[in-house]
């Protein structure tokens, strides 16, 4: 028997953490084991910070983030480039 792929979808509950876990849930496959992480939990904060999760919707394949899913989040010099902090 193949072992199952441990998929994690970490959400805060928002439309498009929910478009994420439907879409998510459709193309699973009967090998993967799809866990819905709700952010609000503070385990799960734990485990979305061990992963690299800087921004939700995120999806983390067997423990792995996912690359449409690294990289992103709120960046100070990004925000002040854009005006932020500006008069």
């Amino acid at each position: 028997m193949t072992e199952k792929r441990k998929i994690e979808v970490f959400s805060a509950g928002c439309d498009l953490c929910e478009d994420t876990i439907e879409m998510v849930q459709n193309v699973a496959c009967s090998s993967c084991e799809v866990i819905i992480r709700d952010m609000k939990d503070a385990e799960t904060i734990g485990r979305a910070k061990e992963l690299g999760v800087l921004s939700v919707p995120a999806v983390a394949i067997d423990g792995v983030l996912a690359s449409c899913c690294s990289g992103r989040g709120v960046d100070e010099v990004t925000l002040r480039a854009a005006g932020l902090g500006r008069r």
